[in-house]
């Protein structure tokens, strides 16, 4: 990428890092699940409200870096209102341009792509991945208070 573009990318990561989307707590979440990464400290808990099969709402709380929480961000705009099989497709498409294993532009990630040069960094994965893997924890189930462990979430 030119450094044009990472600017650009830089500039959407800190923007959601300063004002996270849907970050809070749910009323009466039907599905809920906390990642943790105990190497960085990294600690986000993902509540979902899911209806006829679709994200109805979806909340965000916890701490960590600027790249857990920007992605955790553009992971609650991403997945609102959208089918549980579309949640599940595009944590897939993410993970796999995360991982090195596809290309950012034929991902059809939207704002997400701007996450994408994480992958030249293989200790920030698990950054941008913990929301996801906490989001993939709460749609397997209902109401989970446990951890997820951080060797779960490794690419």
């Amino acid at each position: 990428m030119n450094d044009g573009i990472d600017d650009l990318y830089q500039d959407v990561v800190l923007e959601h890092k300063r004002a996270p989307r849907h970050f809070g707590a749910l009323e009466a979440p039907t599905n809920e699940a906390r990642g943790r990464n105990p190497q960085c400290g990294d600690d986000v808990r993902v509540q979902l409200r899911v209806e006829g099969g679709r994200v109805a709402d979806v909340g965000f709380q916890g701490q960590g870096c600027a790249i857990c929480i920007a992605s955790a961000s553009m992971m609650s705009e991403a997945v609102m209102k959208q089918d549980l099989e579309t949640v599940r497709a595009l944590h897939k498409r993410f993970r796999a341009v995360l991982t090195g294993r596809a290309e950012p532009e034929g991902a059809n990630l939207g704002k997400l792509a701007s996450l994408a040069g994480v992958s030249r960094y293989p200790n920030r994965i698990k950054c941008a991945l913990l929301g996801w893997h906490a989001l993939m924890h709460a749609l397997d189930g209902a109401v989970q208070t446990s951890d997820a462990p951080a060797e779960e979430i490794a690419p």
